[in-house]
């Protein structure tokens, strides 16, 4: 991160707010000189905090609201009453030039309602998805989306995530040719509902069916199997938060075994390094930070429950999408695939197949 950025902060979002997200800010002001924060938010909680944060001390802008979104509150609701909130305020600030980037850890059914009202979407999306990139057993990474914005979604919307997870694939993870699976019980042609059976349809009669593999099962997320993984918000959430806890579970045993026994200690000791290093490669606040792909503007959802650690990755996650120009990219990789598809033109394609 070298150049200069503005990065709009929802400091009252998430549950260990505003410290996670203050000293999650401090994280980042105290490896790069050149980030300038918009920090909303209620001044008298976040006041006191920004007194051990010497590395901001000149490098915010605290705008004072006492309005915010709470985790429960319904998206409709926040629509209609947060306008004032520290949510709404930091992605104004996106939409009026005023931040490059906003980042929040606070509701996210409000985040990306609020986000597609202000931001509105990029041409041809009718959905905006959460998107982020889960390490896998190929030491790469492998594209996952939605991961709880949508909780239903027709055929035509997920063929639009798979759209946008290979022009993601392509512009973050620097991968040539993508490949796209879409998640289901069972590879077997037969398995799954309609809206998967119908989206692997409209894939097929793409532009992109020399990219789509298939239908993938959940442990193909981690084997690496394909690029780009799409499913549903419901489906893609709990997905998630099963491979977070797993990971939680893989290393909290992996620290009690070596505690076992004197010989488990020495063992520890031998093995040290790699056990760290497997250890930190399992953190989720390593690889927290998932961008609200499709909208004209960048937005990152950062995990609601994460420490500042995992708070300054998301930060992090949202300059380098800024810096890599990503919605500039996907627009084009938009722009020169025929393979997209309107609501019109799904139920279309659909309808020549008999469906």
């Amino acid at each position: 991160m070298s150049k200069k950025h503005t990065v709009a902060l929802d400091c009252m979002g998430g549950d260990k707010a505003p410290h996670s997200v203050i000293d999650g800010a401090q994280i980042i002001a105290k490896a790069n000189p050149e980030i300038h924060f918009l920090l909303f938010g209620d001044s008298a909680k976040i006041t006191p905090i920004l007194q051990n944060c010497p590395h901001l001390k000149s490098r915010h802008t605290l705008i004072h609201t006492e309005e915010f979104i709470s985790a429960d509150e319904k998206p409709s609701t926040a629509l209609r009453k947060g306008t004032k909130s520290s949510m709404r305020l930091a992605i104004n600030a996106v939409k009026d030039g005023e931040a490059d980037i906003a980042v929040s850890a606070g509701n996210t059914g409000a985040l990306m309602a609020i986000s597609k009202i202000v931001l509105r979407t990029l041409p041809s999306i009718d959905r905006p998805a959460i998107v982020t990139a889960i390490p896998n057993q190929k030491k790469t990474a492998t594209v996952l989306l939605d991961m709880g914005a949508n909780v239903e979604c027709g055929p035509d919307v997920l063929f639009q995530f798979a759209v946008m997870g290979h022009a993601f694939a392509r512009v973050v993870l620097k991968v040539e040719e993508p490949t796209i699976g879409i998640l289901n019980v069972g590879s077997e042609d037969l398995k799954g509902s309609d809206s998967v059976k119908n989206a692997a349809i409209l894939l097929k009669d793409s532009d992109l069916k020399d990219s789509f593999y298939g239908y993938v099962e959940g442990d193909d997320i981690l084997k690496g199997t394909v690029d780009v993984v799409v499913t549903d918000g419901f489906t893609g959430n709990i997905t998630l938060k099963a491979i977070e806890g797993t990971a939680k579970l893989l290393s909290s045993l992996v620290k009690e075994g070596f505690k076992s026994s004197l010989v488990s200690k020495i063992g520890y000791l031998l093995a040290g390094n790699s056990i760290r290093n497997a250890t930190k490669t399992m953190d989720p606040r390593l690889h927290n930070g998932a961008m609200l792909v499709g909208l004209n503007g960048v937005v990152v959802k950062s995990h609601g429950g994460t420490d500042a650690l995992g708070f300054s990755n998301a930060i992090r996650v949202a300059i380098s999408l800024v810096e890599n120009k990503i919605n500039e990219r996907i627009t084009e990789e938009l722009r020169v695939s025929s393979s997209i598809t309107s609501n019109n033109d799904a139920e279309e394609k659909l309808s020549s197949h008999g469906n």
